[in-house]
């Protein structure tokens, strides 16, 4: 019998790897003689890069650039595989969690750390780049990003703008560089928030990272300004779905990326090689912190869902809650949903018990699917 372990990371207590590895190891104390085979998975969020050195063969390149604001460099890098992709996580440049909480202000935050990452892995002989852009402490539009990859913004008296959201009212011209050699760039989201409006990055996402209501409205006034700018001056409309992506860094690589935005977790399933170990698997596990409806739009769960009804593989989440009832899983081709915590354990608990609790969720699993291998 041959599994394939495809989990995403339990988010605050578990690295998609580390999950998969427990797992394993679970089923193996079980069952020793099925052949499991480790998939990590990410959707383009924080983690993502990781996971998919993991599952992919890669390796790590690192870097140093600068961070989110623009006086403080951070240790940051790329992930590398053997066909010349390059995985850029803007969070390991640009992320919210490289700030503590008086540092989060995003009219100052930059993606400037994450344009320097893609230009070193352009250096490095890239021939397509994948950009993860979830854990964004910016909104800035991509206009740091951009900058760094070469490209300029002026204000009304021909003066270069400085980096972060608040200059974005003020840009009135943009000049591209003379020499920007792109290779094709896929945004892997899983939002379809447009780059502006009620449902726009300043809107939906800035108050997350740090914005009163006030900064919100110049933030949305400013991505609102940019986005007519690149419409008049670069013929390009990135006001549209999943432009809002990472404070509109995907709008951002929209127009001065030529970038696609794609869905994050069919493209790190097919980077992977997943569908092809599911095509000889028996059984597909996948999971995370909570498994509830939000898991079944754009994230790992969905993604699992679809390939595993492809392949006809029997499908098995193993989360560290279940909200779903047992019925409408079932009719998703979900053939069982094995939570970690119980009704009657604290949440504090689970979190401070996550590795052994998810270890005996697997193990019941085992026992209970995987008899006939002993």
């Amino acid at each position: 019998m041959k599994i394939v372990i495809a989990t995403d990371s339990f988010k605050g207590t578990l690295k998609a790897y580390e999950a998969c590895e427990i797992i394993a190891k679970a089923i193996a104390e079980i069952t020793p003689d099925v052949q499991l085979v480790i998939k990590p998975m990410a959707d383009g969020g924080e983690g993502t890069a990781r996971a998919m050195i993991k599952a992919a063969n890669g390796r790590w390149i690192p870097q140093t650039v600068m961070g989110p604001l623009p006086d403080m460099q951070v240790e940051a890098g790329f992930a590398w595989f053997d066909d010349k992709t390059a995985l850029v996580e803007m969070a390991s440049a640009s992320g919210l969690e490289l700030l503590c909480s008086r540092q989060m202000n995003p009219l100052k935050t930059t993606t400037y750390g994450t344009g320097e990452l893609i230009k070193a892995a352009l250096g490095y002989g890239a021939r397509k780049i994948l950009l993860a852009v979830g854990g964004s402490a910016t909104v800035d539009g991509g206009l740091g990003a951009a900058t760094a990859l070469g490209w300029k913004f002026f204000d009304n008296q021909d003066n270069p703008v400085q980096l972060g959201g608040a200059a974005l009212e003020k840009i009135t011209k943009i000049v591209s560089p003379e020499n920007l050699n792109l290779v094709p760039v896929e945004v892997l989201g899983d939002c379809d928030n447009p780059l502006c409006g009620e449902q726009g990055a300043a809107k939906v996402y800035a108050p997350q990272k740090g914005a009163t209501d006030k900064m919100v409205e110049q933030l949305e006034r400013g991505l609102a300004h940019l986005a007519d700018l690149v419409s008049k001056q670069l013929g390009r409309d990135i006001n549209v779905p999943g432009a809002g992506a990472a404070g509109g860094l995907a709008g951002g690589a929209i127009a001065f990326m030529n970038a696609n935005v794609v869905s994050g977790i069919e493209t790190i399933m097919a980077h992977s090689n997943l569908l092809a170990e599911l095509e000889t698997a028996d059984w597909v596990i996948t999971g995370e912190g909570s498994f509830d409806r939000q898991s079944l739009y754009g994230k790992v769960v969905s993604g699992i869902i679809k390939s595993a009804s492809q392949s006809h593989t029997r499908l098995a989440i193993v989360a560290g809650q279940v909200d779903i009832p047992q019925q409408e899983y079932q009719q998703l081709g979900i053939a069982t949903a094995i939570p970690c915590k119980d009704e009657n354990m604290s949440l504090d608990y689970a979190l401070e018990n996550s590795r052994a609790l998810l270890h005996s969720a697997a193990q019941r699993f085992a026992t209970q699917y995987m008899s006939d291998c002993r």
